[in-house]
C-alpha cells in the first residue's frame, strides 16, 4: 500500500512538472498571459485532467524563466532591459502619482511582447487621465479587478498607451493602497512593486550581471 501511494505521488509530481513546462512553453511561444488559461490549455494538449496534477502558478512562472533562459537567451534579456529602462522614464514622468512598476517587467519574465505594467496612486480617479491628456498622450480606457486583500476586490480604472514603440498599462489605485500592495494573481501574496529608486538599483544590478555574462 505504501509503495503504491509513493508511485502515485511520483506520477502526480511528474505530471505537474510536464504541465508546468508545457504551460510555460505556451506562454512563451503563444503569447498567453493568463496562468490559468495556459494551465488548462496545457492539460488539454497533454491529456491530463486530474486536478491534483495541475501545477501552481508559481511553478509555471519558474518554468517560464527556465524556458526563456534556455530558448530565448540574450534576446529575452535585451527585451527585458529595454522595458526596464523605459519604465524608469515612465516612473519619472508619472512622479506626481507615486508610481510603481509591477508585473513581468519587474519579475524578469517579460519578453518582446510584454507591456510595461505600472500602478499610479491618487484619490482623484480622473487625475491620471487629465495628466496624460495635458501631455498630449492618447490613452485608451479600460478596467481591471484587483484583490486589495483577502476580503476586498476593486474594479479599477486602467489607461493603456504606446510610447517608444512599447505598450504601457497604468492601473489607478487609491492613495491608501500604497501602504499594502494588492494581491498577485500568481500566488495571491502581496504583489511585488518597485519605486523609481528601487528600479534604478535593479538596473544597476542588471548591468553588472550583463557585463559578467557578456551581454552587449
Amino acid at each position: 500500500m505504501h509503495r503504491a501511494r509513493q508511485h502515485a505521488e511520483t506520477r502526480t509530481r511528474e505530471r505537474r512538472h510536464r504541465l508546468a513546462h508545457e504551460a510555460a512553453r505556451l506562454m512563451a511561444e503563444g503569447g498567453i498571459r493568463d496562468f490559468h488559461q495556459a494551465k488548462l490549455k496545457a492539460a488539454a494538449r497533454l491529456g491530463i485532467h486530474d486536478d491534483a496534477s495541475l501545477p501552481r502558478n508559481r511553478e509555471i512562472e519558474d518554468a517560464l524563466r527556465e524556458y526563456q533562459r534556455i530558448f530565448l537567451g540574450q534576446g529575452q534579456a535585451r527585451a527585458l532591459r529595454q522595458r526596464r529602462e523605459a519604465a524608469v522614464r515612465a516612473l519619472e514622468f508619472l512622479a506626481p502619482f507615486e508610481p510603481r512598476l509591477v508585473g513581468p517587467v519587474l519579475d524578469g519574465t517579460a519578453d518582446s511582447t510584454s507591456p510595461v505594467l505600472l500602478h499610479a496612486y491618487t484619490d482623484d480617479v480622473d487625475a491620471v487621465a487629465r495628466f496624460l491628456d495635458e501631455h498630449g498622450i492618447p490613452a485608451e480606457p479600460r478596467e481591471r479587478q484587483l484583490r486589495l486583500d483577502r476580503e476586498r476586490r476593486a474594479d479599477l480604472p486602467v489607461w493603456v498607451f504606446s510610447a517608444e514603440d512599447l505598450a504601457f498599462d497604468i492601473t489607478v489605485l487609491p492613495l491608501h493602497a500604497l501602504r499594502q500592495a494588492p494581491l498577485s494573481s500568481v500566488d495571491e501574496r502581496p504583489m511585488r512593486r518597485a519605486s523609481l529608486a528601487q528600479l534604478r538599483q535593479l538596473l544597476a544590478e542588471d548591468e553588472i550581471a550583463g557585463y559578467e555574462g557578456g551581454l552587449p
